[in-house]
């Protein structure tokens, strides 16, 4: 990867680690995880090898992990890199179509979510004698949450796509 790329993976890292920082501080029921929506603007921009795909799926991890409000932060460190190599994988296949960024962004927000659910019940439930009950209520809550935060990111990727594809493009120019 060149220095360029690295730099621009930095920057929308960290602006997605800022944008989640700051929602995480106004203590809302629902706070997105923009990391996911930067990271994937990242990938589809840039075009990275798959281990540097995963590369920046680790380095998002961390970030969510360190600030996260959720009840188990290690569980980033399985969802984002996965998310990231959905990402990669899935625009890959759909590079150049209409929308493609938002539709990869949407289904890789809901991998690294459910992902991240499905760890995280598995930490959480040990213990618990109804098992059953607990992931039906557990579902209940996240599902939703991860497919609006989906939503979300889609349309943020969309709409930043363009100007930022152009604005690269005039760096190499």
């Amino acid at each position: 990867m060149k220095s360029r790329d690295i730099a621009i993976v930095g920057i929308l890292l960290a602006i997605g680690a800022i944008l989640r920082y700051f929602l995480a501080m106004l203590h809302t029921p629902l706070t997105p995880n923009m990391i996911i929506a930067f990271y994937c603007l990242a990938i589809i921009l840039i075009h990275p090898k798959i281990h540097e795909a995963l590369g920046i799926g680790i380095v998002a991890g961390v970030l969510s992990m360190l600030i996260s409000s959720s009840m188990f932060p290690p569980g980033n460190l399985v969802s984002e890199p996965l998310g990231a190599l959905a990402c990669f994988g899935l625009y890959a296949v759909l590079k150049g179509k209409t929308g493609s960024p938002g539709v990869t962004t949407f289904v890789t927000t809901l991998v690294s979510g459910f992902s991240w659910v499905a760890v995280s019940l598995i930490a959480v439930s040990f213990g618990f004698a109804a098992l059953k009950t607990t992931m039906i209520g557990y579902m209940t809550v996240f599902v939703p949450i991860v497919v609006v935060t989906a939503i979300f990111n889609a349309i943020i990727v969309q709409i930043l796509f363009y100007p930022s594809s152009r604005a690269l493009m005039r760096g190499t120019e």
